[in-house]
C-alpha cells in the first residue's frame, strides 16, 4: 500500500511558477513509477507527465512539454512537478499517482489532489 499526499498548489498569476510535491509513505518509494495528472472543472482528467522509479526516464504530454518538469527524490520519498510559465488554462486540481508499471493504463494509487488556480 502506498499513500500519496500532494501539496504546493495555490493561486498564481499568469507567467508565474509553482512546484507541486507528492509525498509518499508506505512501501519502497523507488519501486513505484509516478505520474502527474490534472482535472479542470467539467473536464476529464488529463495526463501531464510520468517518471520512472529510478528517475531516469520521463514522459510528458505535448501540452506541457517545455513548461513542466517532473522529478523525484527517492531519499525523501517525494515526487515533484515544477510548473513554469503558468497560464489560466492550467487551472485545475492536480493529482499524483503511483504504479509498479511505467505509464500504465490505470495507476494503482492516487493522492487527494491539490488546487492550482492561475489568474490572468
Amino acid at each position: 500500500q502506498v499513500q500519496l499526499v500532494e501539496s504546493g498548489g495555490g493561486l498564481m498569476q499568469a507567467g508565474g511558477s509553482l512546484r507541486l510535491s507528492c509525498e509518499a509513505s508506505g512501501r519502497t518509494f523507488s519501486g513505484y513509477h509516478l505520474g502527474w495528472f490534472r482535472q479542470a472543472p467539467g473536464k476529464q482528467r488529463d495526463f501531464l507527465a510520468a517518471i520512472s522509479g529510478s528517475g531516469g526516464t520521463t514522459k510528458y504530454a505535448d501540452s506541457v512539454k517545455g513548461r513542466f518538469t517532473i522529478s523525484r527524490d527517492n531519499g525523501k520519498n517525494t515526487g515533484y512537478l515544477q510548473m513554469n510559465g503558468l497560464k489560466p488554462e492550467d487551472t485545475a486540481v492536480y493529482y499524483c499517482a503511483a504504479s509498479r508499471v511505467f505509464l500504465p493504463r490505470n495507476y494503482d494509487y492516487w493522492g487527494q489532489g491539490t488546487q492550482v488556480t492561475v489568474s490572468s
